[in-house]
């Protein structure tokens, strides 16, 4: 049975599809930005989420039951978000791999967590996220994807060894990931006794950032790390390079999409951004690359950490023998799973356990690890 991708047109089609698929199925809607400033975020979780589900079926299934994944676009827009959590609960899902965006996770874990549905998110890091699912009682919601502090504990001193006689900057896009990220960055930073000249948000969406410039530039900046996304990052360099203005910028992990590159330019060499390590090249991904070359697609950004999510689910329903989302939850909360990126396993919050990452840099529009 191939599988089939369901959009979230209306609730209608969504009810009667899962509704014809519950009997013998195991729908996972599939939630993120497939539309809208990001949608090459949501067009990696999609892939990754398809072609894992089109693994599994072709070995048998989960308990003899085939994967359906549901694709639901949230335009990374909170409010949107929620109206898709309730249409996933009124469907009847009991799974999620989603959302990507913070900001978006963040709202639609309530209606998922009080109503015991299980979503991993494959991308969001705002330690918010399954703080307050914590704080809730939801058992519910996870993700296999590291949290923002734990990419700036990882960050912070690598910054203050290499740029800590600079100038630094620190700037985010007011969203609950890019704010998250700054002020992981910045607390990691003046831990170590590194204080910024400059501290500030911007506004996302905007087109001119020669204010943003020129007072980068005025301040004497020579390293900037802004937390947000590729397009503002993208606007931001070039717009400094019209003015020859140049300064190194790091980001956070929403820099590995070849989008960033489309906008910026040659003004986006060597600009640096830390991301989990790069699972493509190891054994336990081998499968999956060889079904991404035969689509033409490219497994980049947050593409295995969805294939790992429906993997992840999968693995839980296995070992749980059970499609009740709360004993699913328990079984991965005390036990490994296999998936692309190899064994997984998570905390009492339901945190993906020990996180690693690299430091990458894009050069000629094309971004691979830093080697010093």
């Amino acid at each position: 049975m191939s599988v089939r991708s369901l959009s979230s047109l209306s609730i209608l089609s969504l009810l009667a599809a899962a509704g014809a698929a519950r009997a013998q199925d195991i729908t996972i809607a599939v939630a993120g930005p497939m539309t809208g400033a990001v949608a090459s975020i949501g067009e990696q979780i999609r892939h990754g989420a398809e072609l894992a589900a089109e693994a599994i079926n072709k070995n048998g299934g989960v308990n003899g039951k085939k994967i359906q994944i549901s694709i639901q676009d949230d335009a990374c827009d909170p409010k949107q978000a929620v109206a898709i959590a309730n249409r996933i609960l009124s469907a009847g899902i009991k799974f999620v791999d989603g959302h990507a965006c913070s900001g978006s996770s963040i709202p639609a874990a309530e209606v998922y967590g009080e109503n015991n549905i299980l979503m991993m998110s494959p991308a969001s890091s705002a330690p918010k996220l399954t703080d307050n699912a914590a704080k809730s009682g939801f058992t519910t919601i996870m993700r296999l994807y590291g949290r923002d502090d734990a990419q700036g504990r990882f960050i912070g001193p690598w910054i203050k060894e290499n740029y800590g006689t600079k100038k630094i900057a620190i700037l985010h896009d007011k969203s609950a990931y890019g704010k998250g990220l700054a002020d992981v960055v910045k607390e990691s930073l003046n831990a170590a006794g590194i204080k910024e000249v400059l501290y500030e948000g911007i506004n996302a969406g905007d087109k001119d950032y020669s204010a943003v410039v020129n007072r980068l530039k005025s301040a004497g900046v020579e390293f900037l790390y802004f937390g947000g996304y590729h397009t503002e990052a993208g606007l931001i360099k070039r717009q400094a390079g019209d003015q020859n203005y140049q300064f190194q910028l790091m980001m956070g992990d929403s820099l590995a999409t070849p989008e960033f590159w489309s906008v910026a330019g040659p003004a986006g060499e060597g600009t640096l951004f830390t991301f989990p390590t790069d699972a493509r090249e190891t054994e336990a991904a081998k499968g999956a690359m060889e079904q991404f070359k035969q689509i033409n697609f490219v497994p980049e950004g947050f593409t295995l950490f969805s294939y790992a999510v429906i993997q992840a689910i999968a693995g839980g329903i296995a070992k749980a023998n059970s499609t009740d989302p709360v004993a699913v939850a328990k079984t991965l909360r005390t036990t490994s799973v296999d998936t692309v990126l190899g064994p997984v396993s998570f905390d009492e919050k339901g945190d993906v356990k020990n996180p690693r990452y690299d430091i990458n840099v894009w050069r000629d529009g094309k971004y691979s690890k830093l080697t010093q």
